[in-house]
């Protein structure tokens, strides 16, 4: 039986030292290929091209692409088509339903599910400023990635999900909790200083729906977050993937594809009415 074959890329692109960690600790337990952005990708969710160019060098395949693009590229190029695809680790938290559908790093693990290949989405944080030093250190993300990887390839792990966001402090945690996305949609787009044109915006997410301007402030300076955020604590409820990280948690979150149909009798009267139909109750057939 040929050797377990991971697919391996990320959103920070393929100098990563984070996605180095990944590789180098997985490749004691499967064969790892590299296929990851030349450059950094974030933030660019589930965005493909229809043509990309491929340097092959001595630790994998860089693409002038998207993640998305990686994962596409490295599963239907290669003879020994790959058994999983793991996305990371991202320098920096993917938590939250606004920010994962952002995320460059989820959205490799979602190119994955689409193409009937399960995933893992790994990120890592810092429990001090959420976001890791340039010098940092993720052996810790490296191995919980290595742990689910091994229960993937043992037992029936992502038999149901699709993929497993996974958010990881940069020490050994002790505890891992299954978590949901929050529920958080709030965004604000800030005009910069001095500037008319229509690129005179800066997206900032949300991303503590509670927190005010300082948590920006302090971002940028490198504060610690953790005593910002934490008069906020509440507001996260135990189980979600915020407040695993807040509690120093590992979250792991199993989920599916999206675009999943959900059942609405208004959208079937509303279909019913244009059709010129009776409307009853229950779909029209």
């Amino acid at each position: 039986m040929s050797e377990p074959h991971v697919l391996l890329t990320n959103d920070d692109g393929i100098d990563s030292p984070a996605l180095r960690a990944l590789r180098d600790e997985l490749a004691s337990v499967c064969d790892v290929t590299v296929v990851a952005p030349a450059t950094n990708q974030s933030g660019v969710g589930r965005a493909r091209s229809r043509t990309v160019a491929v340097e092959e060098r001595d630790d994998g395949y860089a693409v002038e692409g998207t993640p998305a693009d990686c994962v596409a590229y490295g599963l239907r190029q290669f003879d020994d088509s790959p058994d999983l695809v793991v996305s990371g680790a991202n320098v920096g938290p993917n938590v939250g339903s606004y920010v994962l559908g952002r995320s460059g790093t989820v959205g490799a693990a979602v190119e994955a599910g689409f193409l009937g290949t399960p995933g893992l989405a790994v990120s890592a944080y810092c429990s001090e400023g959420f976001f890791p030093a340039d010098d940092a250190d993720y052996d810790g993300p490296a191995r919980v990635t290595r742990d689910l990887v091994e229960e993937y390839l043992e037992g029936e792990l992502l038999s149901r999900a699709d993929f497993l966001n996974v958010n990881a402090p940069l020490y050994d945690a002790d505890r891992m909790r299954v978590t949901t996305p929050f529920a958080d949609f709030d965004t604000g787009v800030e005009r910069l200083d001095g500037e008319e044109t229509g690129d005179d915006v800066e997206l900032r997410d949300a991303f503590w729906a509670q927190a005010d301007a300082g948590y920006w402030e302090q971002a940028e300076a490198g504060g610690d977050l953790f005593d910002h955020i934490e008069p906020h604590r509440h507001a996260y409820p135990v189980g979600s993937d915020r407040r695993a990280i807040l509690d120093g948690e590992v979250s792991v979150s199993p989920l599916s594809v999206p675009q999943s149909v959900v059942q609405s009798a208004a959208v079937d009267d509303a279909v019913a009415r244009y059709n010129g139909e009776r409307v009853v109750d229950g779909p029209q057939i």
